[in-house]
């Protein structure tokens, strides 16, 4: 699977860019590598929140669902930022999420203000 998506505003540090293409990597479910489309060597490893995540429940105001053309949560595909670090672990960001227009492809990285979310959540293996 790809697909073109594009931020409604450029995701934190890599202003200007906001389209971007997502590459589902082969033979691991729901990995994406999040690459700009004018910059190829700017990518971003993210998950799919529904696969890794599941009790991953976080909350946009009404204006981000809005902007985005959301009409009902089935239309949101939430994605977080997968950080590899040492040893073979891996954290993911689950304080900025980037919420996707599953229909149109638009997208933002959403700041959870207000929410008990960490920056930096341990991935737990399988």
């Amino acid at each position: 699977m790809s697909a073109t998506l594009t931020f409604t505003t450029p995701p934190p540090g890599f202003s200007p860019l906001v389209d971007f293409v997502l590459d589902e990597i082969d033979g691991i479910m729901g990995v994406f590598s999040l690459r700009a489309a004018q910059a190829e060597t700017v990518r971003l490893f993210v998950l799919d929140a529904s696969v890794y995540l599941p009790s991953y429940s976080p909350e946009i105001t009404d204006d981000q669902a809005e902007a985005l053309g959301l009409h009902s949560p089935e239309d949101a595909l939430v994605l977080v930022v997968a950080n590899p670090g040492e040893n073979g672990s891996t954290t993911t960001n689950l304080m900025a999420p980037i919420v996707v227009n599953s229909t149109t492809g638009l997208c933002t990285q959403v700041i959870l203000d207000g929410q008990d979310w960490p920056l930096r959540a341990e991935l737990a293996h399988a």
